[in-house]
């Protein structure tokens, strides 16, 4: 599950979070919009004891839930509109086997609902509050789309700068300068790729493509790199391009390289989480 983020929806902040890839909204925060504190569990409460509502989720479970158990479904539909009819979410989702919300313990807690859902509860507590929910849901979504190209961009640009130089560096120290057609040495462009690929990762290129034949049709492992794996790659590209100058043989520089990249990579990984404990204080 990825960090939450928070949009502010008239005053209201309503936390967002991910599961499985797909995001789901604090509706505990949305009942705020209609209640007190000391009356959030009743509001969703009343919300789910309705026969439109459950009719909605059952539906909408049958469609992205192939483990959903109806008989239970048509049991509580059967309920509802009853004066006697109380459901909670928990209740629910232990059930129903339901994966549409889940209930979230703790301080930053509360019930979540997947994004469909929430927009429809939503409804039930305000349509203008849900418009303004809408709008900010899709303007911190574009958000995010923008900071991944900028990442994206800013990964490939790494791999393909940095790998100039090593090439360039195979091109002038390893191989004489000859033609391709004839000589078949250019294959040792793949060896040395692969060399950092075995330091960095620990696995070549090739073992990555056969084990993921789908993805391999149009991408490679360095499309799939962390920002912090392809920072320390463009290090090792550098590194290796030097030694390379220098005439150490492959062996001596793959031992080399190996260190290089797992001191670099738990420094990076050490920072990403102090600056995570820092921002979770903050």
């Amino acid at each position: 599950m990825k960090k939450n983020r928070i949009i502010t929806v008239q005053d209201i902040p309503i936390t967002i979070t991910q599961d499985n890839m797909n995001d789901y909204i604090c509706i505990t925060d949305i009942a705020a919009a209609k209640s007190d504190v000391s009356r959030f569990a009743d509001v969703i409460k009343n919300w789910l004891r309705n026969r439109n509502t459950l009719e909605f989720l059952g539906t909408w479970e049958t469609i992205y839930n192939p483990n959903f158990k109806v008989v239970e479904f048509d049991h509580f539909k059967q309920e509802a509109g009853l004066h006697t009819f109380v459901l909670s979410a928990s209740e629910w989702i232990e059930k129903t086997n339901a994966i549409g919300l889940f209930v979230k313990k703790g301080r930053y807690g509360g019930t979540f609902a997947h994004k469909d859902i929430a927009f429809e509860f939503a409804s039930a507590i305000s349509p203008v509050f849900k418009l303004y929910l809408i709008k900010e849901f899709q303007r911190l979504k574009q958000e995010e789309n923008d900071l991944q190209k900028i990442e994206w961009n800013a990964k490939r640009f790494l791999s393909k700068n940095n790998y100039l130089i090593q090439t360039d560096a195979i091109k002038n120290y390893i191989i004489p300068v000859c033609n391709y057609r004839d000589d078949l040495k250019w294959i040792t462009y793949a060896e040395e790729a692969d060399l950092l690929n075995v330091a960095l990762f620990g696995f070549t290129a090739k073992m990555w493509r056969d084990s993921n034949p789908e993805l391999a049709k149009n991408s490679n492992v360095r499309d799939y790199a962390t920002i912090h794996e392809l920072t320390v790659l463009s290090n090792l590209e550098t590194h290796n391009a030097q030694m390379i100058r220098e005439g150490k043989s492959k062996e001596e520089r793959f031992v080399i390289l190996k260190d290089i990249a797992s001191y670099q990579m738990n420094i990076l990984n050490a920072a990403e989480k102090i600056i995570g404990i820092e921002e979770k204080l903050t």
